[in-house]
């Protein structure tokens, strides 16, 4: 993954996925979106873009329609089978038919090929905007992560579509999880992010909680495959729930 400059004042670089096999425009639409400061991570076709959205959480991806080994609307189905990052569509093909098509894959927007790079990032946090619920009416999203589902405006968790009861500090800290998911997250982080009361927010009663969330998603919970610990750095949820 390429990094732009720093953000000021610590703020998070918006992440972009960009797939495209232009190797050319990809490269200068890289350069273009670092030098803004957004962290850019490049794949080459349909399944590299695939494993990138499974390894990695984006804030928004760009997508190419004519792509070898996966196309760009067979890709833009199945992240939605897995992910409800915002997806904007890049191609040349600008017929009314083609963007439909795309738009009814599940993508957000849509830019024909050639486009500004001003347009392009002004569309790209506009829909990072929307996503996180700072424009418009707020939005909570579902977290998807394989077969679990956090739904946060509900508070309810299912896993393969059977609820899972927790605990209102336990479903804090799998949403923080789910939204991050792929990522390490250390004790402090957990801390930060899940913002429990006095009594829930000590370094070691993170293992505790942790403990009980695996008694309630695993099959095993001392072999887990979905919330694994990471030796030494802190805790993961991994995309793969299946051993």
């Amino acid at each position: 993954m390429a990094s732009g400059p720093a953000p000021e004042h610590g703020e998070v670089p918006l992440r972009v996925l960009i797939v495209e096999d232009d190797e050319r425009l990809a490269s200068l639409t890289s350069r273009y979106l670092q030098g803004h400061s957004l962290a850019v991570t490049c794949a080459a076709d349909g399944e590299a873009g695939l494993a990138e959205i499974c390894r990695h959480i984006f804030d928004v991806v760009l997508l190419d329609i004519m792509l070898p080994r996966m196309d760009g609307i067979r890709l833009c189905r199945e992240i939605r089978t897995r992910s409800d990052v915002p997806v904007i569509m890049l191609t040349a093909r600008g017929e009314e038919a083609d963007r439909v098509l795309g738009l009814e894959s599940g993508a957000d927007d849509y830019l024909p090929k050639p486009f500004s790079s001003r347009e392009l990032l002004a569309r790209i946090r506009a829909q990072a905007r929307r996503a996180r619920g700072q424009a418009g009416p707020p939005v909570v999203r579902r977290l998807r992560v394989g077969g679990l589902v956090v739904d946060p405006a509900a508070l309810a968790v299912t896993l393969h579509d059977k609820p899972i009861l927790l605990t209102a500090y336990e479903f804090s800290l799998l949403r923080v999880l789910a939204e991050h998911a792929g990522r390490v997250l250390t004790r402090e982080q957990l801390l930060d992010l899940a913002k429990g009361n006095a009594e829930e927010a000590f370094d070691r009663s993170i293992d505790v909680h942790i403990s009980r969330l695996r008694q309630k998603l695993e099959a095993d919970p001392r072999h887990p495959h979905l919330l694994k610990t990471v030796r030494g750095a802190g805790y993961l949820l991994a995309w793969n729930d299946t051993p």
